[in-house]
This record gives C-alpha cells, structure tokens and sequence, in this order.
C-alpha cells in the first residue's frame, strides 16, 4: 500500500507531505500553507509501484530529501531537494526483491544518513550507507521473517548505536536487528505479534528512557505493544482493539500531556483509531475517526502551527489525504453520546447554565418517559450522567424553555407538556436543583408544541412564548413574580414558513423578522418593536418555493436587504431594502439544481457581498451527491478571511472550507453527526463565550441535534450527538440579537408544524443557546413565533 511522510521541503517552517502513488509511477508533493491547508501537488517521476517514502538530508546542505520504495522495480528513488519546494530527478539504487518500506538513519555514526528497505518476497532487509553526497553505497543485506513489510530504526539498546525493527507478515512477528554502530548488524532476534503485521512504529510507552515498539496487526485488528528492557530484548506482547484491518501505525502526544498516544489507520473500515497513552505503557480504549476511502499510511506533525499535533492519512481507493487538524484535549472529531433512556422519544434540546458554575449544562424534553433530563456540564465538552425530572403521568413534555421566571435571579425551566395541554414550571435554586412542577394558569384547549422565553417587557423577569398543534397564531404569557403567567399577545405570517432571519430593516436599532413561506411563494417581514414584540406581517413575492432566507446589505446603501433560495425556481430572488422596513420587487438570478440554502459574506475582501448557495445535486466542492442543504459564513480560523459551513444531508457531515480571502478556499474538512444521521440545518455563535466560533446543527432524519465548539483556528472540537426520538422535524436557525440586550438569540423554523420561534438567549456568566423540538402531527397550517 502506498504511503507518504511529512517535512519541510521550502524551509518556510511550514510542514509539506510527499506521497507515493502506487500506479501512476510518481511522487506527489503538497507544500503546507501552516494553516492545516495544502498546495496543488507537483508530482515527481520514480520507480514502478512506489510503496512507501521517508525523508533525510542526504548531501548535508540542510536541504531535506526524499526516497522512495519502488515494489516491482526492485529499487529506490533518491530525489534531491532544492530547498524551495522542487526537487531534482532521481537516482536509483538497486534493493532486494519487492521492497515495500524504507526508513533512514546514520547507521555507521559518520553524520551522513543511510537506507534501510524491507523487501517483501527475498525475506531480507537492505542497507544502504550514504556517502553524504547524496550517493548511496551498494546493498548490504540481512535475513528477517517471512514477508517483511514495514521497517523503524530506533536504540534499544542504549548504546548510541541504531538498531533496526522489521515486522513480518506471514510469520506475524517483528525481527530486531541491533547495530554495531558502523553499518552492519547482528543477527535478527524474533518477537510474536498480531497476525499479519502490516507497520511498526517506536516511542517511550512507560517513559523509562527506553524505546518500546507498536504493531499494527491487520487480521487480528488490533496492535501490539512491546515494552523494551533497554538492552535490546522486549517483553511479550500486549494487544489492544482497532479498526478493520488497521495497516499503519505511527506514534505522537496529541493530548500534549507528555506521553505518548497511537494512531492507527483502519483500511477496512475507512477510518483512524487513537489510543490515548498513560505513560505506564498502558493506553486507553480507541476513538476512531472517519477519513477517506480505504486509508493505507499516516503520518503525524502541526500542520497549522498551533504547537498541537495533527494526524494525516492516505486514502488508497479515493485518491486523496485527509489532514485531522488535532485540538488541545487530543480530539479530532469525536462523537460523543450521552443516553436520554430508553423509550425517552427526545423531543426538544436547551443549553444554560443552570449550577452557576459558568459551563453550559443541557436539559432535554423526554417526550416517552414523562421527564425532563438534566446534564451538567464540566465545562470542557464532557456531561455528567441524565438526572430526570418528572412532568407528570402522560404530560409527554415536547420543548423546554428556562428563565428567570420570578425575578430571584436564578435560572427556572418551563416546559411544554403536550399530553396534558399545559406548561409546567419548576422554580429553581440555583444548584441545579429545583421545585416541583406547577401549571398555575397555563391550561389550554390546544396541544402546546413548542416553546421559549425572554424578557419582552422589560421588567426584568423572563416571559414565554407559546406554539400550539392546529393553530394559525402565537400566545406570549407575561410572567408574576411566583413564576406562573397571564396571555398576552398573538401573530401570524404566511403559509408553511420554510426558514426565518432577522435584521434590522427600518434602521431603528431595533431587530426584526424575515420568514420565507414555503406555499404561499412569499417572504413575510414583521418589523420590531424593541420590547419583543413585532407589527403585522408585510408580504413580498418571491420565486416558486422558497426554501432559505438570509440577510446583508448587497448594494452598500446602509439599507439591508433580504436574498431568497427559490427550491422551484432553481435560482434566488434578491429583495433591495429601502431603509425603512419595505423593500423593492424582487430580481432575480440563475444558480444550480434545487437551490436549499443561501448565506452571505465578503468572499475576496472587496468590501462588497457576496452570496453563496447550496445545491441539491451539483456539487462543486461538498461531493456529488452529498446534498449541501444549508450554509453559514463565518470566521472559523480567526484570519479575517471569510469561510463556510455547510450541512450535507446525503453524505451526512458538517463541511467547514476555510477561506483564502481570494474567492478560493480550502478543500473541505468534514465532521459527522453520527450514524444514519442526515443534518439538515446549522447555525453559528459563540456558545461558550471563548471568542471562537461555534456550530449548533439539527440531524432531521435521525432526529438529533449535534453541537460543535470551535478552537479558533478553523478546527473543530468534539461533534456531540444527542438523540431526540421519532418524528422530530427538522427545522431552520438563524442568530441575532431579538430583544438588544447585547446577547445572540436565535430564531427558529420548523416547518412540518409551521411554526416560528424566536429565542431570546439568556446568559448567567455565560452565553445560552436554545433549540426547539416537536412530536410528529398530521399536516397542520399553523404559523407561529417563539419568543426566549
């Protein structure tokens, strides 16, 4: 399988890959940017079927080189480096019979580095000693086990001198070979491993200052670790569970504790496994991540210059590599679950701070089990275990809104109860902890569906705002000081809304509301009032089916105007705004198939925007077929570049392409919500108020809701799924400050109830975001607005 390594070949202090392409003859070089991103590759002519490259000054002028295994010629590739990225052309050496690894060291202590290649079909290993001209001396060979496939050079016996270790396929063990120092070795001492071995890597495992070995095992899917005794013997193996079929393993610390972790690609699986070390020579259970199609080699070092390891990998059957941009804690992209209980049917997810303890704490709505769940948060992506709170017998709780409800000053839950046809308070103490359940005041005729709460009269206590299944309208219940609440206030907007946005469109410092409506090929704008609540509706055609909204201003009047994704039309309708609420007729413009999603930014740094729409079937940059169904621009990366997110359904993953500031952008780098799972919406804001982007998205077809916190650096933390039973409904997101108290809210679609809510965020030392989830109904015309 081919392989690659990793160096810095321009000297710009930026790490470069070279890659061995098995069929095409050739070497492929990609220069790194620093910023986890990569260059065109330049490709480089070599021998036939190129296995496996590693990198060393061969001639001692600081300038690193490349070799490279060729199988079926029987050979190895030097290419000399210039020093700028270019190399010169190779020269070959002749090696032993299908060489498939090569690695490098000074083996004969002269300061010049020499070669080492395991050859599969003579049984034997070659060494070659350089010159320190970039010529190399003929072969010397020596006997190993059965197949050898990968080589690492290492001391194991602490004598300054290199030793060498060969795994061996089908003799399923590694051959130690200990050098004396001046170019040739002893005889080889034989150690058992998994079956098939198909890679070897060192590292200190126990940090007794002498060097242990790995091995990837591919038919025993695991690796085996073998402490050394730092006299050149080890101990007998201990295994540890993998992917399918893991072919290559390399060794780094990437949870900067200063011991050493394993990564290990699994080609059968298409994904990578880490196993976090405890410096005992232990290590912990994997965390696997997904890469591209069948991965077949990895490398580690800091591609983006933030002092953290990352992991890349190649993929054999796609053709690529993938780049896994590593964060503080070791995580890549890990999924994490937290159960709700069996039989729960989630229905709705908020996120508070509800112990004061400044980490964001989740509440879930447990529609099956009559009970709403609590997770405390420790404040670094992890949750404490669910405590239950009960909504009473068949109360089946659809969405959940908290707020100071009787002005103490400590959060309180309201929850929307759709068996009972009541909302449910719980006062609470501030401790996580809180009263019983009361309903004072809050009966209706209709089913609630959902929910949310803020201040919209301004006098310092939280009220609620209520949807109902079979209703065309919005109840807002203004609270008392006992936490139960009186109705208040009731709107409307068009016919199946499809997604919603807010901006602040009559230039009174106050926000207001677009809602784009689906049926009625329409957008409704209600102009705020600054003290949360909104005039009537005004209606603006639009294209034929309109999916997606969003806001900027396009002609740099100071005036927003509104852009519309027409699903029907195949294009989007730009609406200019006059400044004072009301806007122009539409004009608009051709873009692809089935247009799902728009979102704005300045893509090339002109002062002006630009839009960026999302397409059912063609896909440019996301993959064909991966159905890109909604879009945020932002600033992952802090470079005052703009970037994008995007939710593809069909491939199921959230895709982030950073920005070059030139209309260009990095390839995309994706993270998955979770098996099955079919993301159909996102949304951004800095969720735990670290000056970092993050993302919140909903999985509609697996009825999730999945966060994702932002390092600042276009990398992403840990994606946390959280099931939220049958018959959820998907649902669009869009962020602003509703209510001007300087804080983000959220304002939320959901369109198989069609229903509006608009989230004020409430923030106790730290910012909250809430999410609104609903129970399966038959086709309903109900049109409605959330208020938290």
């Amino acid at each position: 399988m081919p392989s690659f390594a990793v160096g810095d070949f321009n000297n710009d202090t930026r790490l470069d890959i070279v890659v061995a392409n098995l069929d095409s003859k050739d070497v492929s070089v990609l220069l790194g940017y620093g910023n986890g991103s990569f260059a065109q590759q330049t490709n480089y002519s070599v021998g036939s079927s190129p296995q496996s490259v590693a990198v060393g000054d061969f001639n001692n002028d600081t300038r690193l080189d490349i070799v490279v295994a060729n199988q079926l010629s029987r050979d190895v590739s030097v290419l000399l480096g210039y020093g700028n990225g270019s190399f010169a052309k190779e020269t070959r050496y002749s090696v032993g019979y299908s060489p498939q690894s090569v690695a490098v060291g000074d083996f004969n202590n002269d300061t010049r580095l020499d070669i080492v290649v395991a050859n599969l079909d003579s049984k034997d290993v070659s060494v070659l000693l350089g010159y320190g001209n970039g010529s190399f001396a003929q072969q010397t060979n020596y006997s190993v086990g059965s197949s050898p496939q990968s080589v690492a050079v290492g001391d194991f016996n602490n004598d300054t001198r290199l030793d060498i270790v060969i795994t061996n396929l089908y003799s399923s063990d590694v051959s130690v070979l200990l050098g004396y120092g001046n170019g040739s070795f002893t005889k080889q001492t034989r150690y058992s491993v998994g079956s098939h071995p198909q890679s070897v890597a060192v590292g200190d495992f126990n940090n007794d200052t002498r060097l242990d070995i790995v091995v990837a095992n591919e038919f025993s899917n695991d690796v085996s670790v073998l402490l050394g005794y730092g006299n050149g013997s080890f101990t007998k193996q201990t295994r540890y569970s993998v992917g399918s079929s893991p072919y290559s393993v390399a060794v780094g610390d990437f949870n900067n504790d200063t011991r050493p972790d394993i990564v290990v690609t699994n080609y059968r699986s298409k994904d990578v496994s880490v196993l976090l070390g405890y410096g005992n020579s232990y290590f912990g259970k994997e965390t696997r991540y997904s890469v591209g199609s069948y991965p077949s080699s990895v490398a580690v070092g800091d591609f983006n210059n933030d002092t953290r390891l990352d992991i890349v990998v190649a993929n054999y059957y796609s053709d690529n590599v993938s780049v896994l941009l590593q964060y503080n804690r070791g995580a890549i992209a890990n999924k994490m679950a937290y159960a709700s209980g069996g039989g729960s049917s989630l229905q709705c997810v908020v996120i508070g701070d509800l112990n004061n303890d400044t980490n964001m704490d989740i509440v879930l709505a447990n529609y099956g089990t009559n009970n709403i769940g609590i997770l405390l948060g420790y404040g670094n992506g992890n949750f404490e275990n669910q405590m239950m709170l009960s909504t009473g017998i068949n109360s089946h709780p659809t969405s959940i809104a908290i707020g100071d409800f009787n002005g103490d000053s400590v959060v309180d839950i309201a929850v929307a109860n759709y068996g009972t046809k009541q909302v449910g308070m719980m006062l609470g103490y501030g401790n996580a902890t809180f009263t019983s359940q009361t309903s004072e005041g809050t009966s209706f005729d209709s089913r609630p569906l959902a929910m949310a709460s803020g201040d919209f009269n301004n006098d310092k206590r939280s009220e609620i705002a209520i949807i109902y299944d079979r209703s065309d309208n919005v109840d807002i219940f203004v609270a008392y000081n006992r936490g139960t609440f009186a109705k208040e206030t009731r709107y409307s907007v068009g016919s199946t809304p499809r997604s919603v946005a807010v901006g602040d469109f009559n230039n009174d410092t106050r926000l207001d509301i677009v809602v784009a409506n689906w049926w009625s090929d329409d957008v409704s704008v209600l102009l705020g009032y600054g003290n949360g609540s909104f005039s009537k509706e005004t209606r603006y055609s639009t294209g034929f089916r309109p999916q997606f909204v969003a806001v900027g201003d396009f002609n740099n009047d100071t005036r927003l105007d509104i852009v519309v994704a027409n699903y029907g039309d195949d294009d989007v309708s730009v609406l200019l705004g006059y400044g004072n609420g009301s806007f122009a007729q539409q004009t608009n413009y051709s873009v692809g198939s089935w247009p799902y999603s728009v979102a704005v930014g300045d893509f090339n740094n002109d002062t002006r925007l630009d839009i960026v729409v999302a397409n059912w079937e063609m896909m440019l940059m996301t993959g064909n077929g991966s159905r890109p169904q909604s879009l945020v621009i932002s600033d992952f990366n802090n470079d005052d570049q703009m970037d994008i997110g995007v939710v593809n359904s069909r491939e199921q993953n959230i895709g982030i392409f950073l920005g070059y500031g030139n209309i260009s952008f990095a390839n995309q780098v994706t993270y998955s919500p979770g098996l099955y799972s079919s993301p159909c919406s996102m949304a951004v804001g800095d969720f735990n108020n670290d000056t970092r982007m993050d993302i919140v998205f909903a999985s509609c077809d697996a009825d999730s809701v999945g966060i994702i916190l932002g390092y600042g650096n276009g990398s992403f933390g840990n994606v946390m799924p959280y099931s939220t039973g049958s018959s959820s409904s998907r649902y669009s997101v869009a962020v602003g400050d509703i209510n001007n108290d300087t804080l983000e809210d959220v304002v939320i679609v959901n369109y198989d109830h069609n229903t509006l809510g608009v989230f004020l965020g409430y923030v106790s030392n730290s910012a909250v975001l809430f999410l609104s989830c609903e129970p399966e109904t038959s086709d309903i015309n109900l049109i409605s607005y959330l208020f938290v």
